[in-house]
């Protein structure tokens, strides 16, 4: 069996190539194909956790979620190459599932020469597995400045001869110029693997686009195969960006879930499911005004990130700090997930260099040390039955004031006394999975521990810890509100006993791109 293989390019990132390439994947798999996605390299702190040989590695969250899609197994073969960015100028190279610090350290040439063997190895196996092979590209193919360097778009579908899509964002503005200077600026061996254009994110009257796509097609031989219209709530989440306003919820809102969009959040693609619950509204938030607004009954979320340090000193410098701080002193629900577990904490210590020491925001008596070796794995658990402790100490008055909180002007005494229920209860006895993927090492803070302040486990082995008041949670768990049981405890009078799922997602990509592509052309690829 050698697959065929069918590549979606795009005029500049943010054009659309993840969502195409996922909905491709299910569409395909429908036609009872044996289906798997690639992309050579994924530059995305966004990642999952797959089974490797002798253990566990990471890949990019969209080709995970495009071997959903496509009913396959996710494997490291899809997405050889992971950069995971740090700083601006530095980012973690993870290589068939496997931080490499070597590849970290070289130049961008020099690292493109040394992995193109096992990249095109690992698409050669999945060519050789499956029927269809659909490919991810990666920015732009025509980035003249890379096109020597280039490992992850024109590249690849020359070496697998690849029938190529190219689609470009129609809502920037420009796109009929986009697409003819990207045709322009690839070589003619190049060109003759572009089979259609797609136009992506239209808004209005299909009609008005002519005669611009036949003059497009008389200057390039190439047709425009598809004009999908603008869909806010597809519901795939969104690889790259978060500020997305336009998908708010509709109706009554009953719950803000405010995520705190730091410089390197990571991981931020795992609380799409929220945006699609009922009368929830998920609001990005990078500075305190927009969190002004929070009811006590509302959550503050701190994701993932990259370079936990870094970003927790960007919060403190606008000021977050203690608007996360009065948030939870007026009984308010705050969640920190990996890096945000972290930054709950009293302290992080960094013996390695791996990110940094630094003081943390105090609303947990923790304290962080950064190893060498990172953990990467799934894991099933189950949540505790009580997520409020009672023990000496925990009474309202008794709480000592955070980091965070003393120097935040304006504190008074707590609002919520401890006889309260947590707003976490509704996890208590829930059986959940998910991933881990981080440096830190979490666990209580000696000296406070010693003085009778002590979090409330609430996960086995370090994975999560509340305050004895129980309205702050620190969970080293990714992946919890894609996990049906944990869905449907927090959000069943919303839901209405229904929880929407990615099957539901997947199948809807599909059936779009099967209405809006030209008759034959998703069959013709294939040809």
């Amino acid at each position: 069996m050698t697959a065929k293989c069918i590549m979606v390019l795009g005029t500049t990132s943010g054009a659309g190539k993840s969502w195409l390439t996922t909905a491709l994947c299910r569409y395909y798999a429908r036609q009872g194909l044996k289906v798997a996605p690639f992309k050579a390299q994924n530059m995305s702190n966004n990642a999952r956790v797959v089974a490797i040989e002798n253990g566990q590695g990471e890949i990019g969250s969209a080709q995970y979620f495009q071997a959903l899609a496509a009913n396959a197994v996710p494997d490291v073969r899809m997405n050889p190459l992971l950069l995971k960015p740090e700083r601006d100028t530095q980012s973690q190279v993870v290589l068939m599932g496997q931080v490499s610090a070597e590849l970290s350290a070289m130049p961008w040439r020099g690292r493109s020469l040394k992995v193109w063997p096992q990249i095109a190895a690992a698409l050669d196996a999945l060519r050789a597995e499956n029927d269809v092979v659909v490919i991810e590209g990666a920015g732009s193919p025509a980035e003249i400045n890379l096109s020597n360097s280039d490992i992850v778009n024109m590249r690849v579908a020359k070496h697998c001869e690849a029938a190529c899509l190219l689609v470009t964002d129609i809502d920037r503005g420009g796109a009929f110029a986009h697409l003819y200077g990207t045709w322009a600026l690839l070589p003619e061996d190049e060109r003759r693997l572009i089979k259609g254009f797609v136009l992506n994110k239209f808004r209005g009257d299909a009609t008005l686009l002519a005669p611009a796509p036949q003059m497009l097609q008389d200057l390039t031989g190439i047709p425009t195969v598809a004009t999908l219209p603008m869909w806010w709530q597809h519901g795939l989440p969104e690889e790259d960006g978060v500020f997305d306003d336009r998908s708010v919820a509709k109706g009554v809102v009953n719950l803000t879930v405010a995520v705190v969009a730091y410089p390197r959040i990571s991981n931020l693609d795992e609380f799409q499911p929220l945006k699609n619950i009922p009368g929830l509204r998920l609001q990005w938030v990078r500075s305190p005004s927009e969190l002004a607004g929070l009811k006590p009954s509302d959550w503050i979320i701190l994701p993932g990130s990259k370079h936990t340090s870094g970003d927790l000193a960007w919060l403190r410098a606008q000021g977050l700090d203690a608007a996360i701080a009065r948030h939870a002193e007026q009984g308010g629900a705050v969640l920190g997930v990996c890096g945000g577990l972290q930054m709950l904490g009293e302290a992080l210590i960094d013996p390695h260099g791996i990110d940094g020491n630094a003081p943390g925001l105090g609303l947990l008596p923790l304290v962080t040390v950064f190893a060498q070796d990172k953990t990467v794995r799934h894991t099933s658990t189950s949540f505790v039955a009580d997520f409020q402790s009672h023990a000496a100490g925990a009474q309202a008055g008794d709480l000592i004031l955070p980091n965070a909180q003393k120097s935040a002007p304006g504190l008074g005494p707590n609002s919520v006394g401890p006889g309260a229920p947590s707003p976490w209860n509704p996890l208590a006895g829930v059986a959940v999975s998910g991933y881990e993927i981080h440096h830190g090492q979490t666990a209580q803070h000696a000296a406070m521990a010693a003085a009778g302040d002590l979090a409330h486990t609430v996960l086995p082995d370090g994975l999560g810890w509340c305050n004895a008041r129980g309205n702050v949670l620190g969970l080293y768990l990714h992946g919890i509100f894609e996990d049906a049981a944990v869905l449907q405890a927090l959000f069943s009078a919303q839901l209405g006993g229904t929880v929407p799922t990615l099957e539901t997602v997947f199948d809807g990509l599909a059936d779009y791109i099967a209405a809006h592509f030209s008759e034959g052309v998703l069959q013709d690829l294939l040809n």
